[in-house]
């Protein structure tokens, strides 16, 4: 039997979340920062999910997977933010066992959810550019609606291994994260100063790459065929038409992947131990609040809904 196996007692009852230490009035001035960033998605996002269910002009599987993707950044960003403004506020900046490790498996779901969304959304773009005649006839809104429900499924199954897992380690004594949520890399961390966990860690570390590079190459190798056919429409219009769309999806994906990919390939690894809050940060707080500008900047038929839903002329 392993010292893994063997020694599952939990001896650390909570944990300290360093989030950003500075003085006290920088605290207050990064609350203020991301308390703005945290309204403005929630409103950005809503606006999207509004937009979309009033106009019937989009009510198409494009339109109403943008509007499920929004939606899940809303819950995304509620997963870590309210903790992290929580925690700009507190003098001991301690939370539970037990919360910790929910917030490790919502975050982590949702996370693994959005690039299930990010891959159908691909996929929705790939048969709608280079399959137009077959288009209509595969995806309908009842098959749309399908692959929503299989994201949402799959993506809460997907982490439930590696979370449980994470439950069974022993944490026996060192509990500051020097991060600003319950994030993978740092439990794995201080679980490893107690006893050497080389399973876990390959176990982690594989479920999420495979996540991680499964998906990006699909949306990859969907949007290159995307492109591929775009060049060769004969019209001006349609062509620009179909790059403002593929261009607003491929800026999300890069956005996401290029700071996922920085954190959780080796996740327990000692990756950039300061830096990996920042490159969180990046996925977690920015991304879902620059979605709603890039889907909506480039898009006229989002950007006419929008003014509805805001009142505008």
């Amino acid at each position: 039997m392993t010292s893994e196996a063997r020694n599952t007692s939990h001896t650390v009852t909570e944990f300290i979340l360093l989030g950003f230490p500075c003085r006290w009035e920088i605290q207050i001035f990064l609350f203020s920062i991301f308390l703005v960033i945290y309204i403005l998605t929630l409103l950005g996002n809503m606006a999207i999910v509004c937009a979309v269910r009033r106009d019937p002009q989009l009510h198409t599987p494009m339109y109403i997977l943008l509007a499920n993707f929004s939606f899940l950044e809303i819950c995304y960003v509620n997963s870590d933010m309210p903790n992290m403004l929580a925690n700009f506020l507190s003098q001991t900046k301690s939370i539970s066992f037990a919360r910790c490790l929910l917030q490790l498996y919502f975050f982590f779901s949702l996370g693994t959810t959005e690039c299930l969304f990010l891959s159908i959304m691909a996929y929705d773009r790939f048969l709608a550019i280079c399959r137009p005649l077959h288009y209509p006839t595969i995806m309908t809104v009842k098959f749309c609606g399908s692959l929503v429900i299989f994201c949402w499924v799959y993506g809460f199954l997907w982490f439930l291994i590696p979370v449980i897992l994470v439950t069974q380690l022993p944490f026996c004594g060192p509990n500051v994260i020097d991060d600003f949520l319950c994030d993978l890399g740092p439990l794995l961390a201080l679980a490893s100063a107690c006893v050497p966990i080389p399973g876990t860690v390959l176990i982690c570390g594989t479920m999420s790459s495979l996540l991680i590079f499964a998906t990006f190459f699909y949306i990859i190798g969907s949007y290159t065929l995307v492109l591929r056919a775009v060049m060769q429409v004969p019209s001006v219009t349609g062509r620009k038409k179909a790059f403002s769309t593929c261009s607003s999806h491929l800026a999300v994906v890069f956005l996401f992947y290029g700071s996922v990919m920085m954190t959780y390939v080796s996740p327990g690894s000692g990756q950039a131990e300061g830096m990996q809050k920042f490159t969180t940060l990046f996925y977690s707080v920015l991304t879902p609040f620059f979605n709603p500008m890039i889907y909506s900047l480039r898009n006229k038929e989002m950007k006419d809904a929008l003014k509805k839903v805001l009142g505008g002329p």
